[in-house]
Formats: structure tokens, C-alpha cells, sequence
């Protein structure tokens, strides 16, 4: 993990001026308010601190240690009937106070319940994977460390699942610059041709909104693609878009170029 480097006016830089804004709290309810999730704070009492407890948007939300996840997470299940772990997620709060902020949210398909875990991990420490309890952890957690870094014990087959294995940092870091750092620009010419092409190639365009078919190597030429180093001619034939084997595949419908709408408009 690249060394963390504050960037208080991070905001003046990218063009998306809202990304870091907060949303104001909706308003928390005390959780004697509800029989059901009163009952399942004081099992979870009964064996692990709770820093705080409240109801919000009709969800219980608790607070515990970063040490506790594995057992709490085994009293729901266990317990409290909570049966399915439906999400695992990370937030970066490294330069308010140089921590993650983890929580995972559970279900009870028999009580119609839903239960946030949360709690608060300094960047040097790590959780507890929950995947012997929920299977449905394995990815999540893989994702969880692939985007924002957060490290889990014991997982099984912990790797990235969304960017390349060398991948260097992670993308959901708010260090992390909206169109890639150094190693990003440079990522598909270094594996495809070679450091040494760099001078010819140039950087990758990685602006999210467009898409330019006649860049330097024709990376993106769908419909005039040719071969590499060949001169590009503007009435050369165009090549027929399909993407489907001929015949095409059952009750879905073949694409066909002609179908298609450009637009031309970036704001859309």
C-alpha cells in the first residue's frame, strides 16, 4: 500500500465538486423503541461491548470493537436468526482521523429485520474474515481490500477481484486520483508493448466519458480496426460490429450496429 499523503484541498482539483460532500443524518431512535432489536442488543451485550446502539431508516445499527466482528457476527447468526450477510463495505476516514470505518449488513428473513454492524479500524489493523460464517463474505471482503486497502485474517483466497493482481493502490482511497496515477496511465502500454514504447504510444486517455476509436494504436477502433503499424485510411472498409456466433444464441436478440445511437452529448 502506497504511503499515505494528505490532500486537504482535494476538492479544489477535480471537476466532480460535490464528491466528498456529506449527506446530513437522518434522525436515530432509541433501540428500546422496537421489542425485536432490544431483544438482539442485549444478546449481543451479553458477550461483547457495544459502543453505541440506535435505530435509523428502520435498521438497527450497532457499533463494536474491530476485534469483536467474528463473534458478533456469530451471535447473529446463531442467535438472533440473522441469515444472510447481504453486504461487507469499507470508508475511508484516513485523513480525519487515520481509520476505516467497516460495517457489514445483516438480514432476518424471519423476522423482516435488518442489523448494521460497524465499527472503526486504524489503517495497521485488520478484521476478522466472516467467511466460515457467510459465504457471500468471500467476495466482498476480497473487493473490500482491493478498493480501499482494508486487510482481513484468515480469508481463504484473499487477491483482488476487480483491478489487475499488480495493481498498484486502491481506487476507492480519496488519495486516489479521479483518472488514475502514474502506474494507472501507464498500465496497458507497460503490458502490451513494453516500457520502452512509452515515447511512441503516449500515456492512456482514461477520461470515463469518452471514448475515441482512432487513438494512438487503435485500442478502441471498433468497426476500423487493422493491423498494428498499418497506415489508417479514411475510406477504408468498415468492419461489421457482431457480437454474437453466427446463429446467435436462444431468446436473445442479435446485435446489430445499425440499432445502435451515438451520443453525442458528454452531459447527458
Amino acid at each position: 500500500m502506497r504511503k499515505y499523503v494528505p490532500k486537504d484541498d482535494v476538492q479544489k482539483k477535480p471537476y466532480y465538486t460535490d464528491r466528498y460532500w456529506v449527506a446530513p443524518q437522518v434522525a436515530k431512535f432509541d433501540v428500546e423503541s422496537d421489542e425485536v432489536f432490544a431483544a438482539d442488543l442485549a444478546t449481543i451485550k451479553e458477550k461483547c461491548e457495544v459502543i453505541e446502539a440506535y435505530i435509523q431508516v428502520d435498521q438497527m445499527v450497532v457499533i463494536i470493537k474491530p476485534t469483536d466482528n467474528f463473534t458478533v457476527a456469530q451471535i447473529l447468526k446463531d442467535e438472533c436468526a440473522y441469515n444472510q450477510l447481504s453486504e461487507v463495505g469499507a470508508m475511508d476516514w484516513i485523513a480525519k482521523q487515520n481509520q476505516y470505518e467497516v460495517f457489514y449488513q445483516f438480514l432476518s428473513m424471519s423476522k423482516r429485520k435488518r442489523v448494521r454492524i460497524k465499527c472503526f479500524l486504524d489503517v495497521d489493523q485488520a478484521v476478522e474474515s466472516l467467511n466460515p460464517l457467510y459465504r457471500s463474505a468471500d467476495w466482498a471482503e476480497r473487493e473490500m481490500w482491493d478498493m480501499s486497502g482494508v486487510k482481513v485474517n484468515n480469508h481463504p483466497y484473499m487477491k483482488r477481484i476487480l483491478m489487475p493482481d499488480d495493481w498498484v493502490g486502491h481506487p476507492l482511497l480519496k488519495t486516489y486520483p479521479l483518472q488514475g496515477d502514474e502506474a494507472a496511465a501507464w498500465y496497458e502500454v507497460d503490458r502490451i508493448f513494453g516500457k520502452e514504447a512509452r515515447d511512441v504510444i503516449g500515456p492512456e486517455n482514461r477520461e470515463p466519458a469518452r471514448v475515441d476509436r482512432y487513438d494512438t494504436e487503435r485500442f478502441g477502433r471498433l468497426g476500423h480496426e487493422i493491423e498494428r503499424g498499418a497506415e489508417f485510411k479514411e475510406d477504408q472498409a468498415k468492419t461489421p460490429l457482431a457480437y454474437q456466433e453466427e446463429g446467435g444464441v436462444l431468446i436473445i436478440k442479435k446485435f446489430h450496429e445499425d440499432d445502435t445511437v451515438e451520443i453525442t452529448d458528454r452531459k447527458r
